[in-house]
């Protein structure tokens, strides 16, 4: 008896060591990942790392607007101007019509009111935002692979078979009836391998005629039964056993940095779906004040026909009209566009897409100086992007299933340890007590081998897990690069546009001197 309970309490340890197991192939896949990707990072932050001082975006010196006086400016400033439209009433035209042939409406709306009801209620947030929540159960159910699970079998059998007989006068049978019950508890370990608790208790009652008697009959027969399997070389430790919870742990991190993608995309889109419309509206207000002139133009041309005007000229007066009038038509349908699109990302119910509605800005662009830093830009643009974490997570999968290849690739031994109670009694309490006395015990160990001949599907999928482990390391620098590429083009382009804005703004100014001097001449 204390020898059984010796084992049974070393089988138990046992099971519980197991469970702690790593794999015997210590790898070293995550120390070359993180090498990796500090030295893609360290290759581009290089250059920029020298210069860490932030800068500002500078124009050229002197300007237009400083050589003129400031009474001058004001009056080109109100010819043609940004507050040259600013007093136009609305923006479409009185008498326009909507797609129902009712008076078309309008509704201004402001940049942050936009951008807060897009990432409210914008449908491929919604849609995104479930994707956490999933990737969440995806975790819980490959950890639930590990939890304690609680099987129990019933089965009646009835036997009746004619046995050999003693005499040639007699007849043997041997029948009978067994009611069994399975009870157990079953769980996997994170050491790759189960244990199993066991007891198995079965009711035999004995008909047999012209037989042997059974004593005890009827009978209770009971087993406990603990078993462990682990194996010791391939599907071996935790690195294998837990390859799918990393795995499902990564699709989670992944989709909540497709989320953060999504939200900035949607922001951006709705920042320049916004600006969209700011320069469709500032396009309708600035042609109907072409066409207001046009027209003003034509009509002098036409009351100096009998002076000097020829037809050539009055022609052309009446072309430009029409011209502009075509112009003013394409510039409206590109403002129904524009609070369209806007409609359609900020998917407000109250602004919906199918609604006559057209949106009108209510905020103007700021003309202000931008401080960068291009380290700081870089830095933050690598280390923050969405796109950076999920090619990282991607380098992070391909190593977790070359290990697991690799794992796979050794011989199967497993070892199998088993300890049994054992009891037969005519009463149900006297079974228990029985095998609680540790007087019949069953004890097993086994070893198990098998290697396939060459190995070779093992051996396939290790090469092409290693070829997929450099495609992803190929893909992460090349999303590194791609993120660099677009943080140099947009820091270019805030530098260089906010000079083309004054240089844009001293050529109108230029423009309507011109037509100042005409006019006064």
């Amino acid at each position: 008896m204390r020898v059984g309970l010796k084992l049974g309490v070393g089988l138990a340890a046992a099971m519980v060591t197991a469970a702690g197991c790593a794999s015997p192939l210590a790898s070293s896949s995550q120390d070359d990942l993180r090498r990796s990707v500090l030295e893609s990072a360290r290759r581009d932050l290089a250059e920029a790392s020298e210069y860490p001082e932030v800068r500002q975006t500078e124009r050229a010196d002197p300007s237009v607007p400083d050589r003129l006086p400031p009474r001058v400016l004001d009056e080109l400033n109100r010819m043609a101007g940004p507050e040259a439209y600013l007093d136009m009433g609305a923006a479409l035209p009185p008498g326009t019509q909507d797609l129902l042939g009712r008076p078309q409406q309008t509704v201004s709306l402001d940049l942050q009111r936009a951008v807060r009801t897009a990432v409210g209620r914008n449908l491929d947030i919604e849609f995104a935002r479930l994707e956490p929540a999933i990737g969440e159960s995806n975790v819980v159910q490959a950890n639930a692979a590990f939890d304690w699970v609680f099987f129990q079998n019933l089965e009646w059998a009835n036997t009746d078979n004619q046995a050999q007989a003693q005499t040639a006068f007699f007849s043997a049978f041997d029948a009978r009836q067994t009611l069994t019950s399975t009870t157990g508890l079953q769980k996997a370990l994170t050491s790759g391998g189960a244990i199993t608790l066991e007891q198995q208790l079965s009711y035999i009652d004995n008909y047999t005629i012209e037989g042997t008697e059974f004593t005890p009959d009827p009978a209770f027969d009971l087993t406990l039964r603990a078993q462990l399997d682990q194996p010791l070389l391939r599907d071996f430790g935790s690195d294998f056993a837990l390859a799918q919870v990393r795995l499902n742990r990564n699709a989670e991190r992944d989709s909540i940095a497709g989320l953060r993608a999504t939200l900035l995309d949607t922001i951006l889109n709705t920042e320049v779906a916004y600006w969209d419309l700011w320069q469709a509206h500032r396009n309708v207000l600035i042609i109907r004040e072409l066409l207001g002139r046009g027209e003003t133009v034509r009509d002098q041309v036409e009351e100096r026909r009998i002076i000097d005007a020829t037809p050539a000229q009055i022609a052309d007066a009446t072309a430009r009209v029409e011209d502009r009038k075509r112009l003013l038509l394409e510039a409206e349908n590109n403002l129904r566009a524009a609070s369209d699109q806007l409609k359609l990302l900020i998917n407000d119910p109250q602004l919906d897409v199918g609604t006559e509605l057209v949106l009108l800005p209510l905020d103007n662009a700021v003309d202000e100086a931008i401080f960068f830093s291009k380290i700081d830009a870089l830095s933050n643009a690598i280390g923050k992007r969405p796109e950076v974490q999920q090619a990282i997570l991607s380098m992070d999968n391909t190593a977790i299933n070359q290990d697991v290849a690799q794992n796979q690739r050794l011989p199967q031994l497993d070892l199998r340890a088993e300890i049994r109670y054992n009891a037969l009694e005519d009463g149900f309490d006297e079974t228990y007590a029985e095998a609680f006395d540790g007087e019949l015990i069953d004890y097993l160990v086994g070893m198990f081998y098998e290697q396939p001949i060459g190995n070779r599907a093992a051996e396939a999928e290790f090469r092409q897990r290693r070829l997929e482990r450099m495609q992803a390391g190929i893909s992460y620098r090349n999303t590194i690069r791609n993120v660099v590429f677009e943080v140099e083009r947009a820091l270019d382009d805030v530098v260089t546009f906010y000079r083309l804005v004054e240089q844009t703004r001293d050529a109108r100014l230029a423009a309507t001197e011109v037509l100042r001097a005409l006019l006064v001449e």
